[in-house]
């Protein structure tokens, strides 16, 4: 990623933090939408399962310029994803959810631009997870 990339994504996202309990609505309604197998991975409650995305996007998005800080934390959601029954091919719709839930909560300001360092963001976080997903 470009430091203009991580820039992008860094202020961006500190425009989705306020709205953090209407994002996460929208991206689990979303992947719920486009992935109805997954809904059965997550709990009936999704509450925590919402805040836990929010902390986690946050951390990530925080330490982009930080891969020491973030990578470790990446590795270790993978491996405990795979107890849950993720698989490789869960990712992708993961992403879009996410695509989609940024452009609806920023609007116009989700311009393609942005769109693009969002899809570098989360193609390097779904690589890192899924590689220390292999190894478990």
């Amino acid at each position: 990623m470009t430091p203009r990339q991580v820039t992008l994504v860094q202020d961006s996202f500190a425009k989705v933090r306020p709205i953090a309990d209407t994002a996460a609505d929208l991206f689990y309604g979303r992947l719920f939408e486009i992935a109805p197998q997954v809904r059965a991975m997550f709990p009936d409650d999704m509450r925590e399962q919402k805040k836990k995305l929010m902390a986690m996007l946050g951390l990530a998005v925080t330490n982009l310029d930080k891969p020491d800080m973030v990578v470790p934390a990446l590795q270790n959601l993978g491996r405990q994803h795979v107890a849950f029954g993720t698989r490789a091919a869960h990712y992708q719709p993961v992403g879009e959810a996410l695509l989609w839930t940024l452009e609806r909560g920023l609007g116009p300001d989700f311009t393609p631009e942005l769109r693009e360092a969002w899809t570098e963001t989360y193609t390097l976080v779904s690589r890192v997870m899924q590689a220390a997903a292999a190894d478990v």
